[in-house]
């Protein structure tokens, strides 16, 4: 009868170490802290954690494999930009759940005041730090609306695409802080819509708030959509 293989010494503080590196690596990745275009070594990873280089390399080797970032042997792993493709494809999937999920979630509007009040107090914490944090903030706001339908199905496909979100946001953050600011505000219109039970006005302001988010963050829709398009 064939034995299964032994773990060997270290292996579990191997692997622990990997976890810890790739999560190290992708909240920095996600928060905009590794900017799209940076070069990330193998030994600073390494050093600044202080852990040896292979579990930082199965770590950049897993987030190669989320297409994060570009592995170029001895020289480092290169975080990748976000394409205008890839930036406008998020957009699309997003402006078809987030507002169908807006409008639904109306009809029960009062009962998340709460959760809208707590969100948006979260979001101006962030203030406080320079916009640290935000991003993730961000997207439990918008996450908070879709779940609302309690649709599980939708919230898995919704959550699939949680890191590219958080990414862009990021990015564009980089470029304006003071897009913060604006942005929400822009979710205690889209919260006081939801919570009086307006569900066309929800869209419609989450409508404009995803393309504006794009049009600052990405560039222009070069007019993918029109006027009348509402999603």
């Amino acid at each position: 009868m064939e034995q299964e293989p032994r773990s060997r010494p270290g292996d579990a503080d191997q692997g622990s170490a990997a976890h810890h590196a790739y999560v190290f690596v992708k909240e920095r990745l996600l928060d905009g802290r590794f900017a799209s275009g940076t070069l990330l070594s193998e030994n600073e990873i390494a050093r600044q954690l202080e852990i040896s280089r292979t579990p930082v390399r199965q770590a950049f080797l897993q987030l190669e494999t989320e297409e994060i970032l570009e592995l170029y042997p001895r020289r480092g792993a290169l975080v990748k930009p976000v394409s205008t493709s890839d930036a406008y494809d998020v957009l699309e999937v997003r402006l078809l759940v987030e507002t169908h999920c807006a409008e639904r979630a109306a009809r029960r509007g009062a009962s998340l005041a709460a959760a809208f009040r707590d969100s948006l107090a979260e979001q101006e914490r962030t203030l406080e730090t320079g916009g640290t944090g935000f991003a993730v903030a961000d997207r439990q706001f918008h996450r908070l609306i879709v779940a609302a339908n309690e649709n599980r199905i939708l919230m898995r496909q919704y959550d699939a695409l949680r890191d590219r979100q958080q990414r862009m946001l990021a990015t564009a953050i980089a470029l304006d802080e003071t897009l913060i600011v604006q942005f929400i505000a822009e979710h205690r219109q889209i919260a006081g819509a939801i919570e009086r039970g307006d569900g066309r006005a929800a869209a419609d302001l989450v409508t404009a708030h995803l393309r504006g988010a794009y049009e600052r963050g990405r560039g222009p829709l070069r007019g993918r959509f029109t006027d009348s398009d509402r999603w």
